[in-house]
């Protein structure tokens, strides 16, 4: 597997000193499945990441004291198949479980707060209502035809 190479420019005396960190990976907060304790924390890290990488990452970055990283790797099933009848694979990716130091807790907020029920501006109720009322609109005879029906076309 072919590693990336960083190439950072040599320090010289006198010269002003590189100050900005950016590290080639990038962590994913990720909700778990299934019940965890309120100070564990799980993420979805690239497959070349290591446990001290994660510790390190969140210390040093983030400011989040770490008490330990357990890492897992998820593979994925290649049951699908394309239009060409070809199986095709979904790329495996490592999970991280970070448990915090401290006592510690992380809670997810709750982005998704329960709406009034009353009827907005918008709503599916009120759309309905004024499709019926067109259609009732169209389905009614015109009146300039004089009794003709539509099958004859003027």
């Amino acid at each position: 597997m072919a590693q990336r190479l960083f190439i950072y420019p040599l320090y010289q005396i006198g010269n002003p000193q590189l100050r900005i960190f950016r590290p080639p990976f990038s962590l994913t907060l990720v909700r778990p499945g299934k019940e965890q304790p309120q100070d564990t924390v799980q993420f979805r890290i690239p497959m070349e990441m290591t446990k001290c990488d994660v510790r390190n990452y969140l210390e040093k970055i983030y400011n989040v004291p770490v008490g330990a990283v357990r890492t897992r790797i998820q593979y994925c099933t290649n049951k699908k198949r394309n239009h060409l009848n070809q199986k095709v694979k979904r790329p495996d990716y490592k999970v991280a479980y970070v448990q915090l130091a401290q006592q510690q807790t992380f809670e997810f907020p709750d982005i998704f707060t329960e709406k009034d029920v009353k009827s907005a501006e918008g709503s599916v109720e009120e759309m309905q209502e004024k499709f019926m009322e067109d259609e009732k609109q169209r389905q009614k005879p015109d009146l300039r035809r004089g009794g003709v029906t539509e099958w004859f076309g003027l």
